[in-house]
């Protein structure tokens, strides 16, 4: 989609009628993640069950709605939930706590510059290879979500701030497709990012 196309359908929403499709299906999906992003929030280990059931039915839902990266970004989050789970666990069992890691300066800027990459290569694949909706945009959100959620399975609050962009930039798009819930859940997933980022600042070694 062009930028022209890509406007237009954004400013399409001031005029156009909201249509409501929220399904039981989506309404599941969304309450999970608020108690997921919650307890992540929180660092309890106990977010990873609500994690590994959301993206379960997220995989349907972004399927269905032909936002193909957001798709396959599912079974991957699933994976790495399971890595995290792990992680998380051993790092409590260690030190009595789930304890706070950051990044040096060079490792901010290498994971930075490779999203960035990923994105830009992964929007081409999906805009050349598939009838993806929005391949560029919905891309750049899923290679940015892969890294910020490694990273949150490191237990590296620089997490939080690669979250804070993907909820920026996932609102509108879920809004543009229709998925109102879907779009009001990333603006609360917006402000416990926010939340996340002070919360584990204070805490990071």
């Amino acid at each position: 989609m062009s930028p022209i196309e890509l406007t237009t359908s954004l400013f399409g929403l001031l005029d156009a009628p909201i249509v409501l499709k929220m399904s039981p299906v989506e309404a599941a999906a969304a309450f999970l993640g608020l108690i997921n992003v919650a307890l992540v929030v929180r660092r309890s280990i106990w977010n990873y069950p609500f994690a590994l059931l959301m993206v379960s039915l997220y995989a349907w839902i972004f399927f269905h709605e032909k936002l193909y990266s957001d798709a396959l970004l599912q079974p991957f989050y699933f994976a790495v939930n399971l890595y995290g789970w792990r992680n998380w666990s051993r790092a409590r069992a260690d030190t009595g706590e789930v304890r706070v890691e950051q990044l040096g300066q060079a490792a901010r800027l290498g994971w930075l510059a490779g999203a960035i990459a990923a994105s830009l290569v992964w929007g081409t694949l999906m805009d050349r290879c598939t009838d993806a909706a929005f391949p560029w945009w919905d891309g750049s959100i899923a290679m940015m979500s892969i890294a910020a959620q490694t990273l949150q399975s490191r237990r590296h609050w620089e997490s939080w701030l690669l979250w804070i962009a993907v909820d920026i930039a996932a609102v509108p798009l879920f809004a543009v497709k229709g998925l109102w819930l879907t779009a009001g859940l990333y603006l609360v997933f917006l402000a416990l990012s926010v939340w996340g980022l002070i919360h584990w600042t204070k805490a990071r070694t």
